[in-house]
């Protein structure tokens, strides 16, 4: 059987994540709607770059950085740009578009890890071995359903999210 980490450091991580995950739901959802809402999209885009910096404290040396580590920091690399694209260049031009896929990204690899974390953590009958990385069909057809899902709205986003001629 999976065991569940109860530490306040591992709670916090999974709380801050779900809060990123679910505010960036919201702000996909208004970016189809060609609306922009400073709090939602603040929580989103501050929660995000706090599940990149806290999953760093999970890091032992001389054990190297695990998988989730290597998308924290691709994560920061895109958010990074993607703050720029928002509060540096206000969506002027082409930073519209870099803004929403960056933001796109950085919510579509929140999710990729959760569903990771997901499989690897609560109990499941296609799970082969306690602790083991997910893989096989359900975890290939879990990805591809969140990929498929993100391209259609980064799509659509791409398609209708012009808040300055709103």
């Amino acid at each position: 059987m999976t065991h569940l980490s109860t530490d306040v450091l591992t709670l916090s991580h999974t709380a801050i994540t779900l809060i990123a995950i679910f505010s960036g739901l919201v702000v996909v959802a208004q970016m189809l709607k060609s609306s922009y809402r400073g709090g939602w999209t603040g929580v989103f885009l501050a929660t995000t770059l706090l599940t990149s910096v806290t999953g760093f404290v999970f890091f032992h040396p001389p054990h190297p950085p695990t998988p989730a580590q290597s998308v924290g920091v691709v994560a920061l690399l895109v958010l990074a740009v993607t703050l720029v694209a928002l509060y540096l260049k206000h969506l002027a031009g082409v930073w519209r578009p870099i803004y929403i896929v960056g933001a796109l990204i950085s919510l579509w690899l929140n999710v990729f890890v959760g569903i990771i974390q997901s499989l690897q953590k609560i109990p499941s009958p296609f799970q082969f071995a306690e602790g083991a990385p997910p893989g096989g069909p359900v975890f290939a057809a879990l990805q591809t359903i969140a990929l498929i899902a993100f391209l259609v709205a980064g799509w659509k986003a791409w398609k209708n999210f012009h808040p300055l001629n709103a």
